[in-house]
C-alpha cells in the first residue's frame, strides 16, 4: 500500500456540512491526528446559486436584487458556520488547518484546491444515496480518481443504510 496514504503530511479535505461530508470531516481528522498531518479544508459552494434571483417569483428588479443579496448573505453565513465547526474541532485535537473557500463547480474546484494546495491524499464522503432527500453533488469521484496526482479516499455515507427502498 502507497505510504502516503497511511502517513500523508497533507490531506485535503471537501467538506459543505451534509452528513455525508461530516463522515469525511471525521476521517480526516482522525488519520491527521493519527499522522500528525495538516488538513486544507476545502468549502465550496456550487455555482449553480448564481442565478437564483427569484426572477420567476419575484415581480421587480429591487425584490429581485433584495432577493438575491439574502440568499449570498445565508449561503456566507452557512459556509462560515460550517468551516468554524471543522476548525473548531481540528484546533481541540491540534491539528493544523488551511481553509479554501471557493464558488463555482466542486469537482473544478477540488481540482484548482489540489493544483494549488500539493496533498498528499483527498478525502471527499460519498455521494448522497438515491432516495434520500437533498442536493446530490454533481461530482463523480470515478472522474475524480483519474484526474487527481494523489489518491483519493472516499468516505462511506451513513445515510446509505437509511435510503428508501
Amino acid at each position: 500500500m502507497n505510504a502516503t496514504l497511511l502517513s500523508p503530511r497533507r490531506i485535503l479535505l471537501a467538506s459543505h456540512g451534509t452528513p455525508g461530508a461530516r463522515a469525511a470531516e471525521e476521517a480526516a481528522l482522525a488519520l491527521a491526528e493519527e499522522a500528525a498531518a495538516a488538513i486544507v479544508l476545502l468549502y465550496v459552494v456550487p455555482d449553480f446559486w448564481r442565478g437564483m434571483r427569484g426572477d420567476d417569483w419575484l415581480n421587480n428588479v429591487v425584490t429581485q436584487q433584495a432577493f438575491g443579496d439574502y440568499l449570498e448573505n445565508e449561503l456566507l453565513r452557512e459556509a462560515r458556520k460550517e468551516v468554524r465547526r471543522v476548525a473548531g474541532e481540528a484546533e481541540r485535537r491540534g491539528i493544523a488547518m488551511e481553509i479554501r473557500a471557493m464558488f463555482g463547480r466542486p469537482d473544478a474546484c477540488l481540482l484548482s484546491a489540489v493544483a494549488e494546495t500539493n496533498p498528499d491524499l483527498v478525502m471527499i464522503g460519498a455521494p448522497r444515496p438515491k432516495g434520500v432527500p437533498g442536493y446530490r453533488s454533481r461530482m463523480k469521484p470515478e472522474s475524480l480518481m483519474r484526474a487527481l496526482p494523489c489518491p483519493l479516499i472516499v468516505v462511506p455515507n451513513p445515510l446509505a443504510s437509511q435510503k428508501n427502498p
